[in-house]
């Protein structure tokens, strides 16, 4: 699939938007009832690809927004979590580091990674070729654009001129998606799609379940999530298309890459990431190859 891919790469360091349905708590009604993830044991080989400095720090400064249910948000502490959050613990607990998590907007996260501010932003990013003039990406994750719609209500992403959909704002669905579908309904005499943006992805789905709009699309993920947990209140609306690769931002030409791709594939060869995907019901995104770059 393709989102949170956000303004061309030529706008990328002034700003890149985006930012999270229903209540955002570790502990709620859906969410896996965990608070840490499994136990990894460090991988010397992927170790010894760290850059020094990072090395003798001892600490990986991770980047995040946690909007992005079940992804990546907020328990009841205010802490990320999700399962993203626990395969980037386990990525670096794989090199032998401490993770430090520094929550920030969506759009400063990929201008903190090249400005040094941060090692590596953990956010649901999709790997495209514009974001690969900035930054490169450690593939970790398959996903694909879902729609969903109110239940009782049939709605058909591919002939959805003048309806209302709903969007997190700045996400790939926002910038990209939904505007070319409007685009076509317009080129063909019909009426545009009406685009609501959200701040949040629980208010994107909030707004369909209460009637606001017709439909929502997202990350096939987080719809499936946002479906589970509106109980009943959102079904399916289409199949997944666009599918993309997630991956792990980090500085262009940066040494840490290897490193990160040597302990993401540690945790494929050794099932703990397959572990973490299932544990959260998100394994049908599941790859088997730690890639590099591999967004098109």
């Amino acid at each position: 699939m393709k989102t949170r891919t956000l303004l061309p790469a030529l706008l990328v360091l002034a700003a890149l938007g985006l930012t999270g349905c229903v209540n955002n708590a570790a502990n709620e009604a859906g969410s896996p009832n965990i608070t840490e993830g499994p136990a990894v044991q460090v991988d010397a080989a992927a170790e010894a690809l760290l850059p020094a400095d990072i090395r003798d720090r001892g600490v990986l400064v991770l980047g995040v927004n946690p909007s992005y249910s079940p992804n990546e948000f907020k328990d009841a502490e205010g802490n990320p979590t999700g399962w993203t959050i626990q395969l980037t613990d386990a990525v670096a607990a794989k090199l032998g580091l401490e993770s430090e998590w520094r929550q920030a907007k969506f759009d400063s996260l990929i201008p903190s990674i090249t400005g040094g501010k941060m090692d590596v932003g953990a956010s649901s990013f999709t790997d495209n070729a514009e974001r690969q003039k900035v930054v490169d990406f450690v593939n970790y994750y398959t996903a694909g654009v879902q729609w969903a719609a109110p239940a009782g209500k049939t709605v058909d992403p591919d002939n959805a001129c003048g309806l209302k959909v709903a969007v997190q704002s700045g996400t790939f669905e926002h910038t990209d998606e939904v505007p070319a579908k409007s685009e076509a309904c317009v080129a063909s005499g019909k009426d545009a799609i009406q685009i609501l943006p959200f701040d949040s992805q629980e208010d994107a789905s909030n707004a369909v379940a209460l009637g606001k709009a017709d439909a929502l699309s997202a990350d096939s993920p987080v719809t499936l999530y946002a479906i589970k947990k509106m109980d009943g209140k959102l079904v399916l609306a289409g199949d997944t298309f666009d599918q993309a690769p997630y991956g792990f931002a980090i500085a262009k030409g940066s040494d840490l890459v290897p490193a990160i791709q040597a302990a993401v594939q540690s945790l494929i060869d050794d099932g703990t990431y397959l572990d973490i995907l299932t544990e959260w019901g998100v394994e049908g995104g599941a790859i088997e190859t730690a890639t590099l770059n591999a967004g098109q």
